[in-house]
C-alpha cells in the first residue's frame, strides 16, 4: 500500500472540512478525487500531501507515519518523497524551465551538474527540449505545467499529488498533460493522487471517489 489515512479531521475554526475520512491507494494506482467546490477536496489532499496537519487522524506514505515528522524530517521526507502539481504551476519566475525543474535535487543535495542532467533529461521526456533556457513568462501555459510535472518528478517521488492540475489549461494542453500522467504511470508505475472538476482527466484515473461534505464517498 502506498498511501493509508485513517479517521482524518481537519478543522478550520469552527468549520469542520474533513470529516473522519479513510483511504487506501496502492502503489502506480491513479485516483481522482471530485467533487464540488468547498467539499473538502484541496484540503484533504494537503493532509495527505503532508502540507498542511490533520487535526485528528494518521496518514502514512510508503509505510512512514507521516503524522510522526515534523520540522525538518518532514520537509525531506516531502522532498525526496512525494511530488506536487499546483492549478497555478507555482515556477519561480526568474529561473529558467531548467533552474525550476532541477530544484529538487538542489534541495537533496545534488551537485549543480548532476541536478542539471536529471532535469533536462525529464524536461526531453515531457517534449520540452528546446525549451530548457526559456523562463516561466516565455513559455504557455501547458509548456509552464509539464515544466512543474518534470519538478515533480525529479526525485522519483513514491507519489505526486496534483490540485487541478488542468484546470487552467484549454482542452488541447489539458489532454497532452492527461496523455502524460498515463505515460508516467506506464513508464515509472508512478502513483498519483489528483483533485479535479474535468472529467476528461478522471477518465485516465484507476478510480475515481467523490468527496460531499468532508466525507470521501
Amino acid at each position: 500500500m502506498m498511501v493509508y489515512c485513517k479517521n482524518l479531521h481537519k478543522h478550520y475554526g469552527h468549520l469542520h472540512v474533513v470529516k473522519g475520512v479513510d483511504l487506501e491507494i496502492q502503489s502506480g494506482e491513479i485516483v481522482a478525487i471530485v467533487g464540488a467546490s468547498g467539499a473538502g477536496k484541496s484540503t484533504l489532499l494537503q493532509l495527505l500531501g503532508t502540507l498542511d496537519q490533520a487535526d485528528e487522524g494518521q496518514v502514512q506514505i510508503f509505510n512512514t507515519d507521516v503524522t510522526q515528522l515534523s520540522g525538518k524530517k518532514l520537509a525531506q521526507f516531502r522532498n525526496k518523497h512525494l511530488g506536487f502539481v499546483f492549478q497555478f504551476h507555482q515556477l519561480l519566475p526568474e529561473f529558467t524551465a531548467l533552474e525550476n525543474a532541477m530544484m529538487p535535487g538542489l534541495i537533496a543535495g545534488l551537485s549543480n551538474k548532476a541536478a542539471e542532467k536529471r532535469a533536462g533529461e525529464l524536461l526531453n521526456y515531457l517534449g520540452l527540449g528546446d525549451r530548457h533556457h526559456h523562463k516561466p513568462g516565455q513559455l504557455s501555459g501547458g509548456e509552464q505545467q509539464r515544466v512543474a510535472i518534470a519538478r515533480a518528478q525529479f526525485n522519483q517521488p513514491q507519489v505526486i499529488f496534483a490540485d487541478e492540475p488542468t484546470g487552467n489549461l484549454d482542452t488541447a494542453n489539458a489532454e497532452l498533460i492527461h496523455q502524460y500522467f498515463k505515460q508516467l504511470q506506464r513508464d515509472f508505475n508512478q502513483t498519483m493522487v489528483i483533485v479535479t472538476h474535468n472529467a476528461a482527466l478522471t477518465d485516465i484515473a484507476d478510480r475515481t471517489l467523490r468527496m460531499q461534505d468532508g466525507i470521501l464517498q
